[in-house]
């Protein structure tokens, strides 16, 4: 008889929110399976009141706690074993981030964290991506968000080095990153370069290169090329954002950010020499309940 155990996560990003349901499954040789049973995704562009004003304005709060109060409802009818709820780059940047999320504590009692660009990078890299990674090879991870890159270095399937810097699809577009902010990723990533021999090959996170990979019509599993994702990016930046969404089938708030994501990831790939890219398609909110299922297995 297989068991089964209920967890849930929040992940409140900067371009949108997320909601995930996953139920981990035991079978008799002590063999899990992560199983999503429902992703909720609100469309809540924090980082665009974060990156130009520099906090969160009264409108977007009202719209925030509305959707918390709604998360909570439905996590209180999944009823997990436990949840976990976190707040990335646009709380995080925000003069007023700390105060709203306090409130919203009060109010809601969805204990939210904000937390930091390393937090978040080492809870992405809790996703078990071992079963995409060859031991001889090295990698870097690049997992793109709206205010935020997170980049590590994997030499023999561990983690190396790790940094988060203030880049992101939505700053992109509201056009706040400066010419300092790209010298400072580029200087660091040369850096830690040194030293890696062999090739460095991309593992991919975030919801705009999970979009790109759907739109290469590689299979599963498969490698995505530099080439590819350029080709991509040059057939979505002439078209119109009504075309973006009709033609390509993009929501509204990916197809705004998408050709800014993926220069973001080429910028990378570039400075870093590298050709291939891995996409496993999971990200934050998946990296949340993997780092639950490892608490409770070890309390248990």
């Amino acid at each position: 008889m297989e068991k089964s155990i209920k967890f849930a996560s929040i992940d409140i990003g900067s371009n949108a929110m997320r909601l995930l349901f996953c139920r981990v499954i035991k079978d008799k040789k002590n063999r899990h399976t992560f199983s999503k049973e429902a992703l909720f995704r609100m469309p809540l562009r924090l980082g665009e009141d974060a990156f130009s004003l520099g906090l969160i304005t009264d409108e977007n709060v009202v719209k925030l706690q509305k959707t918390l109060s709604a998360f909570k409802l439905m996590v209180d009818a999944y009823d997990p074993i436990t949840y976990r709820s976190c707040a990335t780059a646009a709380l995080r940047n925000a003069k007023n981030g700390h105060s709203i999320i306090e409130k919203i504590n009060e109010s809601i009692n969805l204990n939210i964290e904000i937390i930091s660009g390393e937090e978040e990078a080492k809870i992405i890299m809790s996703n078990h991506i071992e079963k995409h990674l060859d031991q001889s090879k090295n990698y870097a991870y690049i997992d793109v968000g709206g205010g935020s890159t997170e980049i590590s270095f994997i030499t023999n399937l561990k983690k190396n080095k790790s940094k988060s810097f203030p880049i992101g699809s939505v700053r992109l577009l509201k056009d706040t990153i400066t010419d300092n902010d790209w010298s400072k990723m580029k200087i660091w990533m040369v850096n830690n370069k040194k030293g890696i021999e062999n090739e460095i090959i991309g593992i991919g996170s975030g919801g705009n290169i999970n979009k790109i990979f759907s739109l290469s019509q590689k299979k599963k599993g498969d490698a995505i090329s530099f080439n590819t994702i350029h080709n991509i990016i040059e057939k979505i930046k002439p078209l119109s954002f009504e075309k973006r969404m009709t033609n390509m089938g993009m929501r509204p708030d990916r197809a705004d950010v998408i050709d800014h994501a993926g220069s973001i990831y080429l910028f990378i790939m570039k400075s870093l020499g590298i050709q291939k890219m891995i996409v496993p398609e999971s990200g934050l909110p998946d990296g949340i309940v993997r780092e639950l299922y490892k608490n409770y297995l070890d309390t248990n």
